[in-house]
């Protein structure tokens, strides 16, 4: 069963030379077994919102909250050894880029293997025979070879599935996917994605997709959060998304070229000093 996760009033700041700077400003959210979109601008508080969950932030960072549990832990008030009994083995993230995530001078097969031991009893023969079967099931052709394979030596695709089976091997409870598309062309986004909702839907696993793309996440998701300036401006079904009615929300979709629909010029976004409020 999916983790249950709960923030209310979560606020992070980092220090300046003018004094503390809030990045994320009072977001409160709740999710079992669905998947949550949380979309907006670069800087909008996003990775920040759902690193918290996992107290995955830079050491300068101060996070302030009413609540913020993962099932039965207090997240605010629990020690390193608390949060590494999540991380990896209860939640799982896959980060934006695999050129950068994967360590370069270790097989793909011996790092997903690296991960499956620190969550299982288990021999190295066993973790790598458990390597190429995750392998498998992120449908790779030929896993045996594949985990023999460099980070170098995969494409962009194959390097995401590769951070995949990494973070299923645990098999954890919930899956926080940070812009898991960002660095792959359409076709193999749309891949990956598919591949991401089965995996959810079979193992009922939560996920939190963070993305800007708002198509995507209204096909994929099933509730969608809009962040600006670190706050949430609307919160709604993924369903309904054509019809928000935040003026920033309206303005992100108003700003997207449409094959369907043409224009001669795209609008740009109008700001309001009210939204920061």
């Amino acid at each position: 069963m999916s983790a249950r996760v709960e923030m209310r009033g979560l606020r992070v700041s980092f220090p300046s030379p003018r004094g503390p700077v809030e990045v994320v400003r009072g977001v409160s959210l709740d999710l079992g077994a669905e998947k949550l979109g949380i979309v907006g601008e670069s800087g909008s508080g996003k990775s920040l919102t759902a690193r918290a969950i996992l107290k995955l932030l830079p050491a300068a960072a101060h996070i302030r909250a009413e609540r913020l549990r993962f099932d039965d832990i207090d997240v605010l008030t629990a020690g390193e050894r608390q949060m590494r009994a999540i991380r990896g083995r209860r939640a799982g993230l896959i980060l934006q880029d695999p050129k950068y995530a994967l360590n370069p001078v270790m097989t793909a097969g011996a790092q997903i293997a690296e991960a499956w031991r620190a969550h299982h009893r288990g021999r190295r023969r066993q973790a790598m025979e458990a390597a190429v079967e995750l392998l498998a099931q992120v449908r790779i052709r030929d896993p045996a070879r594949v985990a023999g394979l460099y980070p170098h030596e995969l494409s962009g695709g194959m390097g995401q599935r590769v951070m995949i089976a990494m973070m299923l091997a645990p098999d954890p409870e919930l899956l926080i996917a940070d812009e898991p598309t960002s660095a792959l062309d359409a076709t193999v986004q749309a891949e990956i994605l598919r591949l991401i909702d089965d995996l959810v839907s079979r193992r009922g696993m939560g996920l939190i997709l963070i993305s800007h793309d708002l198509p995507l996440v209204s096909h994929f998701c099933d509730r969608v959060m809009v962040m600006y300036a670190g706050r949430v401006v609307e919160e709604l079904r993924a369903a309904d998304l054509a019809a928000a009615r935040h003026p920033y929300t309206r303005g992100l979709l108003d700003c997207m070229p449409s094959l369907l629909h043409p224009k001669p010029r795209l609008p740009v976004l109008a700001r309001d000093a009210a939204w920061n409020e």
